[in-house]
């Protein structure tokens, strides 16, 4: 089976798959300074828990914005199997055209998400993934990376309002009784949930008009769930889309 890992700089999500089908998946914190010997127990842990064992593993793919992470996660897959490990990076096969200014600049994750999406629900086709960015990533009609914009997540965009204010608190991300908060929490939950939401339809909107005609427009990432039932713009949330951008990369450099 392989196994798929996508390194996030917030969350690190996994996934084993046996051929196209995600038979067990996890979503852990992403933990910059892990060893391989850390990883590796966590990984035996995981797995155990689902009834699988490391040597179930035939292959890995992985994608990562944490370079320190990719080298922890290469050590420990050497360690677990003599089959094929893909990190997205220069050199690897995507089958897609990537048509901006510096290549290499392109998050391996963002690449893993244009491809899954071109496969699954053909193009063009848009996809924003809600992590610690939020990343909207744009593939043509004929199935061309196109480019696509980063904007602050939510997250980071209420972090940085808690950190920047003396009397302004951190809420739990559900929606207010109103839209017009009647108290400060209530007022910082409309502000955060529909304020990314209309973030969101706003670009979204920007985007599929300058492609023209109809879009496809796809949803994924941790915070996807939370965000999405208050957007108007999108509401497919597909949430291994890395997970199996990363499988078709597997496969296409593996065969």
């Amino acid at each position: 089976m392989l196994l798929t890992i996508d390194i996030g700089n917030t969350q690190t999500a996994l996934g084993l798959l046996d051929g196209d089908k995600v038979v067990a998946h996890w979503r852990l914190t992403t933990i910059a300074d892990q060893t391989g010997d850390e990883l590796r127990i966590s990984l035996t842990g995981l797995f155990g828990l689902e009834g699988y064992k490391l040597a179930d593993i035939s292959g890995i793919a992985v994608s990562s914005v944490v370079p320190a992470l990719t080298a922890a996660f290469r050590t420990v897959g050497h360690s677990i199997t003599d089959g094929p490990i893909v990190v997205i990076g220069p050199g690897v096969k995507t089958g897609m055209p990537i048509l901006i200014d510096n290549p290499r600049e392109v998050g391996a994750d963002r690449i893993a998400n244009a491809v899954a999406a071109r496969e699954r629900y053909g193009t063009p086709v848009i996809v924003v993934d809600f992590g610690t960015s939020t990343n909207f990533d744009v593939v043509s009609a004929d199935g061309e990376y196109l480019g696509g914009v980063i904007s602050p997540g939510l997250h980071i965009a209420t972090n940085a309002l808690i950190s920047g204010t003396a009397a302004l608190r951190r809420v739990e991300y559900v929606p207010p009784r109103s839209p017009i908060g009647k108290g400060t929490v209530e007022a910082i939950q409309s502000g955060a949930l529909y304020g990314h939401a209309g973030l969101v339809d706003g670009i979204m909107d920007r985007v599929a008009a300058e492609l023209g005609g109809d879009v496809t427009r796809i949803a994924t990432g941790g915070l996807a769930s939370t965000i999405v039932p208050h957007c108007s713009s999108v509401s497919t949330i597909d949430d291994w889309l890395t997970l199996e951008g990363l499988r078709i990369i597997y496969e296409l450099n593996n065969t």
